[in-house]
């Protein structure tokens, strides 16, 4: 049962980062290295408590379905989507933004289980968990370089700049 944590300092206020954390149109901007395309549910816009979303991409060389939910949800402060069905025996990631004098302190927190016992162990010890760190980490660094300029106004489905505030 790998855990990854994460935390990325933001300079931006927690309600962007949020909504750019929970964003379709963002995710398949940071995730285009494995060609992930929303195929069912929410398909674009921002996603949202009850929802759910199928992805189709290419992770490992293997084409691939995932159907996540948002389980959690408590604007801006943190939420949680889950596994619904997919390549992991189960998964949760977790995601809390802390502001802070400076912005945001984004905590990502993958809980997850591989398929196939022993075998799936074996995946994750020798390449799987740090394959799944690397795409979290990308991924966040696509959030904070859209949340610490002015591209976050490119992503469909953000709200008004006023309703962001300013630290």
């Amino acid at each position: 049962m790998p855990t990854i944590t994460l935390k990325t300092q933001v300079k931006a206020h927690p309600k962007l980062v949020f909504d750019l954390s929970r964003s379709i149109d963002l995710h398949k901007i940071s995730t285009s290295k494995t060609k992930e395309e929303a195929i069912a549910g929410r398909t674009s816009g921002l996603i949202e408590l009850d929802e759910t979303v199928t992805w189709r991409a290419t992770h490992l060389g293997i084409r691939q379905k995932l159907t996540s939910k948002i389980t959690e949800y408590d604007f801006p402060h943190s939420f949680a989507d889950e596994m619904v069905k997919g390549a992991f025996k189960r998964f949760k990631h977790s995601h809390t933004f802390e502001e802070t004098h400076e912005g945001t302190i984004v905590t990502d927190i993958f809980d997850y289980d591989s398929p196939f016992g022993l075998l799936g162990k074996i995946v994750d010890a020798l390449f799987l968990e740090r394959y799944m760190t690397r795409f979290l980490e990308e991924r966040n660094n696509v959030i904070k370089q859209f949340a610490e300029s002015e591209r976050w106004k490119e992503v469909p489905g953000m709200r008004e700049e006023e309703f962001y505030g300013c630290l």
